[in-house]
This record gives structure tokens, C-alpha cells and sequence, in this order.
């Protein structure tokens, strides 16, 4: 039994491409008979609303999708985040940053040795000196504070996409507003609800290296990953909450049931022949990931009508 989770971020309403993998999610655990728990990711605090965690729990609900335990919020847990930074400020694994974002784009850019990957830290300020420190500290610039990464690719296996490998470099462990980081935040709560299973969207794939380090590092267990393609709009990009993506609600408002919209998603899941209307628990005795997609799912325009293959 390999218990499962899904975890949104309370910052807008769920879109068909998050209830597609809260779908598969759901049933990898219960297809285990495994436990499902619901984690909301308020770490940002300015976006995350209880408004949208209401809205996305009943959308869940509304497809079937159950859960166990109580609902864990990240932003009550900032105890648990810290302990964890304090483990990794004794092993010597830490070091303050002041570069803005701008800062770590410019320097990622230059031209100085190989290329870094998208987003890959430079190193700016991993190795100041003591005076240098001292000037940092009294800049009255905020401060993050990072991981002293191994600066090595790291390679998972994933259950859809094989082997994954990306490097894992100084990734921010807390943020210069105090808050602590996503990275950090998931490994300490996947490892405290038990969870054994993270199944998500596969634009997170390229993040499972360095959580699988940190986990590491912390002396946690370490989970399996199963990283579901992600839904396409019309015009070929990814679905997004920004972007006025394709919600439960507005398909109901165009006359779908949420057994009609749980049909299309398991259609797109290589779960179902042809779409029809579908409750979750109808899919649990014959789910086989084998069967899930590699490749991203594109919502047409004819998805917006009538049910149908």
C-alpha cells in the first residue's frame, strides 16, 4: 500500500488539467486501497484564499473523489519547516543569498564557462569570504537562505516517464521574506503524512531530483513519483488559472454533469474506450498505469461540447 496525496495551491479555481491528475492520483492510492489525503500549498500567503480552498474541495467532491484525514495546510506548519533548516544549519549545508532574481538571470546569461540550466543558481554567493559576509549582513538586503547543493545531476525513476535526472543545485530553502520554500515544504510534509506516492503534473518532473536530495539529506524515506503528462488548451499551451483555464464550473454552466466531465478525463487517461459519464469508483478495479498516457492531452474546442470519443 503506497499512500497517496494531491496538494493544489488555494490561489484560484482547479482546471481540468489539476482535476485530470487529482483523478489519476486518486486512483493509484485507491486501486492500492491506500489512503488519499488532500495537503493545501499556501506557502503564499498574498494569493491563497479559503474562498479557493472551499471552491477546490468542492470541485473535488463533486467528481468523487474522497479523501482521508483532515485537510494539512503548509502555511500552519512552519514549525515543522524550520526544524528541518535547523537540521540542515548543524550539517554545515547552508549559506545566506542576497541576489535578486534579476541578479541570478544576468549572471546565469553571461558569458563565463558552460551554460546553466533554466533557473540553475550561479553560485554567487556560496563561497563569500568573512568580510564579505559581514557586508551582506549589513546591506539591510533580505536575506535567503540556501542549500549547498552537490552541483551534480541527480536521476529518479519515474513510474510513467523512466528515469529522470536534473541537477540539483543550491535551491532556496527560505525565501527573503522568511517564508520557507516549496522544495523544502514538500519533503517535510510528504514525509510527515506518510506518504509514500506523489503523483502530479510532469512539469514538476525536473523538481523530484532535488527533493529526492533533500529528502536525503533529512534522513526521510524517499517516494516513488508518477509525473501525468499535462492538458493543453486549444491554442497548444498548458493549461493555467491565469490564463482563464477550463474549470468544473465551466463546464457545468454549459449543461455537463461532473460524471460527464469524469468520463472525458478518464478518456484522456487511456482509462476508458470511449467518453461517457464515469463516478471514480467505477474506474478503481480496472485502473492500470500502463494504460496512462506519455504524451500531453489537448483540450479541442469539440471537448467543450457534447461527450463524445
Amino acid at each position: 500500500m503506497s499512500t497517496g496525496r494531491f496538494a493544489p495551491s488555494p490561489t484560484g479555481d482547479l482546471h481540468l488539467g489539476n482535476l485530470r491528475t487529482a483523478l489519476a492520483a486518486w486512483l493509484f492510492a485507491r486501486s492500492a486501497g491506500s489512503a488519499f489525503l488532500v495537503r493545501m500549498e499556501d506557502l503564499d500567503r498574498a494569493q491563497a484564499s479559503a474562498d479557493h480552498e472551499r471552491s477546490q474541495l468542492a470541485d473535488l467532491a463533486a467528481l468523487g473523489l474522497d479523501r482521508d484525514g483532515d485537510i494539512v495546510r503548509q502555511s500552519e506548519r512552519f514549525d515543522r519547516y524550520e526544524a528541518a533548516i535547523a537540521q540542515l544549519d548543524a550539517a554545515g549545508v547552508t549559506y545566506p543569498c542576497s541576489c535578486t532574481r534579476r541578479e541570478i538571470r544576468e549572471a546565469s546569461a553571461a558569458p563565463h564557462g558552460d551554460p546553466l540550466p533554466d533557473g540553475a543558481y550561479p553560485g554567487t554567493c556560496r563561497d563569500l569570504t568573512d568580510a564579505e559576509r559581514e557586508a551582506q549582513a549589513a546591506s539591510g538586503r533580505p536575506l535567503a537562505l540556501r542549500l549547498r547543493g552537490p552541483g551534480t545531476a541527480v536521476t529518479i525513476t519515474d513510474l510513467l516517464l523512466g528515469e529522470v535526472t536534473a541537477l540539483v543545485d543550491d535551491v532556496v530553502l527560505r525565501r527573503n521574506d522568511g517564508v520557507p520554500a516549496y522544495n523544502l515544504a514538500v519533503v517535510v510534509d510528504d514525509a510527515a503524512q506518510g506518504v509514500e506516492q506523489v503523483v502530479r503534473a510532469d512539469d514538476l518532473a525536473s523538481s523530484a531530483p532535488r527533493q529526492r536530495h533533500l529528502a536525503d539529506l533529512l534522513g526521510l524515506p524517499p517516494v516513488t513519483y508518477a509525473h501525468v503528462p499535462l492538458v493543453l488548451g486549444p491554442g497548444g499551451r498548458r493549461l493555467a488559472k491565469r490564463d482563464g483555464a477550463i474549470t468544473l464550473a465551466d463546464q457545468l454552466a454549459l449543461g455537463r454533469t461532473p460524471a460527464e466531465v469524469c468520463g472525458r478525463l478518464a478518456r484522456s487517461l487511456g482509462l476508458l474506450d470511449e467518453a461517457r459519464p464515469v463516478h471514480p469508483a467505477e474506474l478503481v478495479a480496472t485502473f492500470d498505469p500502463n494504460r496512462l498516457p506519455r504524451e500531453p492531452w489537448t483540450w479541442s474546442d469539440a471537448d467543450a461540447g457534447t461527450v463524445g470519443p
